[in-house]
Formats: structure tokens, C-alpha cells, sequence
């Protein structure tokens, strides 16, 4: 009898935008795995409902995206540590036929910086600008890979009080006032915020005010390049954009549903940039 397919997902509401069944199709045609990875559109009063029968339509897991990372975390049976530090799940699987949560978003930002700007983590204090979902997986990235003092910058304060009371020693709040002071010894700037996507040019901060040796990352991957790269790249320093972190945090979750670990390559980079050109 032949094996069953091996099926997984991504789950979001709307979902239409993923560039992930495309990222792991290209790694099931790669490897000859005789797999699925699809796109499925979830409204949130439906999420608990679809996820307790996961396991009945044969899927091995999947990944979880806007609105459902906090509600995952919620209903998952088990939950790995850098979920339960980053107070999120986007990707599933099963063990035993218990329900795992995990979250690979600090991976991926890590990942990211880790092939284009190796030695980042030593290169001094980190600014990381915006309090949401996506500052919290690059502050336990941050964490984990021993940055000592990090800056949450956010037009919110108490936003960034909270991050700071979350993640403890070495993590500090501030508004945006404080901005340029925060920059002057700064060795890497990560803008997790909306500003510099279509539509919104503002830069979300002045690369000029940075020190010679900063790398400058943005996570917004479209565009490629948004006003803080260009920014920082005309004024020589290494900026890193925001798609590698989308490739790399696909890694982990490939390997618990299909058995591979999968690279991220020029090759794969080039497919989804050619998928983002319609649309920029």
C-alpha cells in the first residue's frame, strides 16, 4: 500500500499573499518529495475548529500567519521555548499525535543576518524599531545570540515598556524622541515596523545619525528596498533586506513535515523575487 502524500499548510486570514506554497514547492521539487503545501484562508472564528482537525485530514502540520499567531499559541498542546518567549506560534507539528506550536521568526531574522552581515551579533548595541509580533522574535533572536543592549524604539512607549519588562536585562524602552541619541553608538538597526512599505515612504529612521560600522536591516521585504536601505546604502553601510528572513524561518517547519532540511539559495531567492517584481 502506498504511503499517504505528506500535506502541509499555511493558514491566515487572508492568506492569498503567501509567498510560502511557492517557497515550499520549489523545496518539494527540489528533494522529489511527493508532498503538498497549500494555502488555506481561515477566518479567526473558525481557527480553533480547523486546527482540532488537523490531524484527521492528514495533515503533518503547518505554518500560521496573521491573525492567527496568538490564538495558535493558545490552543497548542505544546509549545517550544522560543514560543513561549516570543508569546506567538507560527508553525505546527505533530509528535506522538500531540499538537506542538513553535515559532522559527527569530530563526529566520538570525539566519538572514547570519548570511549576509556575518559577525553582526558582536558589531555593538542593537535599535530595533516598532513593538509588535515581529519585535518580539527579533528580541529573543537578539537574546539568544548574546547581544547585550537592546534599544526598543516605539511611538507607543508603554509598547516598548512592555518588550522591556518581557525580555529583562539588557533590554531597554524608549519613544521615538530618543531616536537619534539611541543611533550615535548603535552597531545594527532593525525597522520591524510598516514604515517604508508601499504606500508609506517615510523613513523610519535617519541612517546618517548611525556610526560608520552599523548594519541596517529592515524586515519589510516588499519592496527589496525601501527608503531606510536606500538610506543606509548610500551612506556605506551594510544593509540586509527583510526576504532572507522569510526563507530562512521556512527552514525548520520543511524539516519536521517532510524529513529534509532545506536550504535557502540563490536559486530559491531569485523565484520569489521574480514573484514579488507584478507586484511592486
Amino acid at each position: 500500500m502506498a504511503e499517504p502524500i505528506k500535506k502541509a499548510f499555511v493558514t491566515g486570514h487572508p492568506i492569498r499573499h503567501s509567498r510560502s506554497p511557492k517557497i515550499h514547492g520549489h523545496w518539494l521539487a527540489q528533494h522529489g518529495i511527493d508532498g503538498s503545501y497549500q494555502a488555506i484562508d481561515v477566518a479567526p472564528e473558525d481557527f480553533a475548529q480547523f486546527l482540532a482537525t488537523l490531524q484527521a485530514d492528514g495533515y503533518r502540520g503547518g505554518n500560521v500567519t496573521i491573525p492567527h499567531k496568538e490564538a495558535a499559541f493558545a490552543l497548542v498542546d505544546r509549545r517550544d521555548e522560543a514560543a513561549e518567549e516570543i508569546g506567538a506560534v507560527n508553525t505546527l507539528w505533530f509528535e506522538d499525535g500531540i499538537l506542538w506550536g513553535g515559532n522559527t521568526d527569530g530563526h529566520g531574522f538570525a539566519a538572514n543576518l547570519d548570511d549576509h552581515a556575518p559577525g553582526w551579533a558582536s558589531n555593538g548595541p542593537a535599535v530595533v524599531l516598532g513593538a509588535g509580533g515581529a519585535s518580539r522574535a527579533i528580541i529573543h533572536a537578539l537574546k539568544q545570540r548574546g547581544v547585550a543592549d537592546i534599544r526598543i524604539v516605539n511611538r507607543t512607549l508603554a509598547r516598548a515598556e512592555e518588550l522591556r519588562d518581557r525580555f529583562g536585562a539588557g533590554v531597554s524602552a524608549h519613544g521615538m524622541a530618543a531616536t537619534g541619541e539611541l543611533l550615535a553608538d548603535a552597531g545594527l538597526l532593525v525597522n520591524t515596523t510598516a514604515l517604508g512599505m508601499h504606500g508609506n515612504e517615510t523613513l523610519a529612521a535617519d541612517p546618517a545619525l548611525l556610526p560608520d560600522h552599523a548594519i541596517v536591516n529592515d524586515i519589510v521585504y516588499v519592496p527589496l528596498e525601501t527608503p531606510l536601505l536606500a538610506a543606509a546604502r548610500a551612506r556605506k553601510l551594510k544593509t540586509v533586506d527583510g526576504l532572507g528572513m522569510l526563507l530562512n524561518q521556512a527552514v525548520p517547519g520543511f524539516e519536521r513535515w517532510f524529513g529534509v532540511r532545506p536550504q535557502v539559495t540563490a536559486g530559491l531567492r531569485a523565484l520569489i523575487v521574480a514573484d514579488l517584481v507584478p507586484k511592486l
